[in-house]
């Protein structure tokens, strides 16, 4: 992993982007970005890192990128979404071992993956803000928190509803008092309660399991929901996502660069 750049150099960098490069979305001084519908997006979680398919939005690792990465990004007129794993513990990531046992669950179905026990917001809530820290000093615009639908899993723990409520609000509190637009991954089931405390929406697959009508509470408050599917043809999806005012595209299974979008 690479290591962290200064405070005072991601801050230098990012001043820099954002005099050479019109911003898709501006906002005043001092506000977060609220993305709205309708915003084209790219979504890379593997391979090298293409920074030149024209959208107004990226979605990239928060670890495994530096801050002169998120300043190039700003140069070229993106947006930077920072995605970290906010419900799940991954065993390669550079703070791992600050994780007690005690919190770590079932394994997600992803390799050196586990479930955190989302009720120690006592251990959890110190560990995420230090994520969150992390993609606000490399000057992230937002952050894209993951597995944040533990309770709908077998995570080892007995969790709730309303614990996994009151977890998703923490994650969009800190992320808010950094600065930061927070996305609602999934949970369509507590969107209504959700609504409020998430600046946009990140999904899979709702068109494959005939989920989407269910995200337009996001659209219809003007926040968008960044889409993609991986198993429907465009033809089968773009049509729907148009008309629901869904960001919308087809990616393969490893997020790398290739997208189709609609």
């Amino acid at each position: 992993m690479r290591r962290l750049l200064p405070l005072l150099a991601g801050l230098l960098l990012l001043a820099t982007a954002c005099t050479t490069a019109p911003d898709p979305d501006p906002k005043p001084r001092g506000e977060r970005w609220l993305p709205k519908p309708g915003l084209a997006w790219q979504w890379q979680l593997s391979g090298r890192l293409d920074p030149t398919v024209d959208v107004p939005v990226y979605d990239i690792d928060g670890f495994d990128h530096p801050a002169s990465t998120v300043a190039d990004l700003h140069r070229r007129g993106r947006k930077v979404i920072c995605y970290l794993s906010t419900g799940a513990w991954e065993d390669f990531r550079p703070d791992a071992d600050r994780f007690p046992k005690a919190v770590l669950g079932e394994g997600n179905g992803w390799k050196g993956e586990r479930w955190l026990d989302i009720r120690r917001t006592d251990v959890l809530e110190p560990l995420m803000a230090a994520r969150l820290d992390m993609c606000r000093t490399k000057g992230f615009d937002a952050v894209e928190p993951d597995n944040m639908d533990g309770y709908l899993n077998r995570t080892g723990f007995p969790l709730t509803a309303a614990d996994q409520l009151r977890y998703n609000r923490l994650i969009a509190r800190l992320a808010h008092d950094r600065g930061l637009a927070v996305g609602l991954k999934n949970d369509l089931d507590q969107i209504p309660q959700l609504l409020p405390d998430f600046d946009f929406a990140v999904n899979e697959q709702c068109a494959q399991y005939t989920e989407c009508d269910r995200l337009a509470p996001f659209v219809a408050a003007g926040k968008a929901v960044f889409h993609v599917e991986y198993e429907l043809r465009t033809a089968e999806f773009c049509p729907q996502a148009r008309e629901l005012g869904l960001s919308s595209m087809l990616k393969r299974y490893e997020l790398g660069a290739w997208r189709q979008a609609c």
